[in-house]
């Protein structure tokens, strides 16, 4: 019987197997949370010019190192005014985020100043020192220099820079069309009569969550019934508007686990069907005939956020064009013993330790429909097949919800 595959091979199999979205030109303000398609130079020098950086006067040290210390203001130099030269012996009033008026090199704050009948005095026992309080051109990048690369998820850092590059838009990725499908003739949506060998409709909640958190604004979602006819209709519906369908359920070995057959009629290619790992060893994934990314996830709720976590998000990541990272790693906060031949997906609440600082708690669930259990919780830990008892300390890799 063929070995199944690690967490780590089925990750790499799911990436092999996605290619990037096309690219698209956004404006400037929508493009939080994207992930650039080019790469942005410096438009000029960081800053442009001399910047002041205190209010207060701008003076040439000269003068003070020869023991004037009693100044004239001859004017104002204002932040986006243009530059006004510094008259012999005088001193000009500058506010921060002005151009350092051209004659002086240094600013005096105007806590350390005496101003009175147009004077400026600064105290006995403030040292001045060349470009002062001046944070002085190019300092922080220079014209030509390389920002920002392909690849890089905008953030708020990210966005700064690309207004200072004078880049009114930028070339990224398209953002995925989500659809999220929960299966089963057993769920039963919020604020509907339930009958007492029902379950609540919960995965899609959850999923759709930990999908928006990560910044995809295109999640939609759908709920069909255990019946091939109707999976068949709706799933070819989705599948030829969404870029990624993931299914919750019907992907085990079960009698009414219709998902993999449906989706193999509909033209989807299988690239893996369940891991070696515990919860969630039915993970089911293909690629649909134009490029759609399938997922499969297993029923159960643990399993199914779990899932989610560790494969469709790398998934995303390939969509979007970014490349693998280690994943955060981390040291238990207290032994756990792994008892299954399987890779382990233990769920932790993260705390501090005054020896090993940030540690993982175990939390471990009643098993994998125990979605109470994860209340609390931060994310879950990987650790590798027992049986075994990993001692606090340890180091494993950390998946956060």
């Amino acid at each position: 019987m063929q070995s199944l595959p690690t967490p780590a091979a089925a990750e790499a199999l799911i990436r092999q197997r996605i290619a990037p979205l096309p690219v698209e030109s956004r404006p400037l303000p929508a493009l939080a949370g994207a992930v650039l398609a080019q790469s942005v130079r410096a438009e000029r020098d960081q800053p442009p010019f001399d910047r002041v950086t205190m209010d207060g006067i701008a003076i040439a040290s000269e003068a003070w190192r020869a023991g004037q210390r009693r100044f004239r203001i001859a004017g104002t130099q204002a932040a986006g005014a243009r530059p006004q030269p510094l008259p012999a012996g005088a001193c000009l009033e500058v506010m921060t985020g002005a151009v350092l008026p051209p004659g002086s090199d240094c600013v005096i704050p105007v806590e350390r100043l005496a101003v009175a009948d147009g004077w400026a005095e600064i105290e006995t026992d403030y040292a001045v020192e060349p470009f002062g309080n001046v944070h002085t051109r190019g300092l922080d990048c220079r014209e030509g220099d390389l920002l920002l690369a392909r690849g890089t998820r905008l953030g708020p850092p990210e966005l700064a820079v690309l207004a200072s590059a004078g880049l009114p838009r930028a070339d990224v990725c398209a953002e995925p069309r989500i659809m999220v499908v929960a299966t089963g003739d057993e769920l039963v949506e919020p604020g509907e009569p339930i009958e007492s060998w029902q379950v609540r409709r919960s995965n899609s909640y959850a999923l759709r969550g930990a999908l928006t958190l990560r910044g995809c604004r295109q999640v939609a979602e759908d709920h069909l019934p255990d019946d091939p006819a109707v999976l068949r209709e709706r799933l070819a519906v989705h599948l030829a508007t969404h870029d990624v369908v993931v299914l919750s359920g019907g992907v085990s070995m079960g009698r009414f686990d219709h998902v993999p057959h449906t989706l193999r009629e509909l033209g989807v290619t299988e690239v893996l069907h369940r891991v070696a790992q515990r919860p969630g060893k039915p993970l089911w994934f293909g690629v649909g005939p134009a490029g759609q990314a399938v997922f499969g996830l297993p029923g159960n709720p643990v399993s199914s956020l779990v899932c989610l976590v560790r494969y469709v998000v790398p998934g995303l990541q390939a969509l979007a064009g970014l490349a693998p990272r280690p994943p955060e790693v981390i040291a238990l906060g207290a032994p756990f013993r792994v008892k299954p031949a399987l890779w382990y997906f233990l769920p932790v609440q993260l705390d501090s330790s005054p020896v090993l600082g940030t540690v993982a708690l175990p939390r471990a669930t009643q098993g994998s429909g125990d979605i109470v259990s994860l209340l609390g919780s931060d994310g879950f830990i990987e650790l590798p097949p027992g049986p075994a008892e990993f001692a606090a300390g340890h180091v494993a890799p950390l998946y956060r919800w």
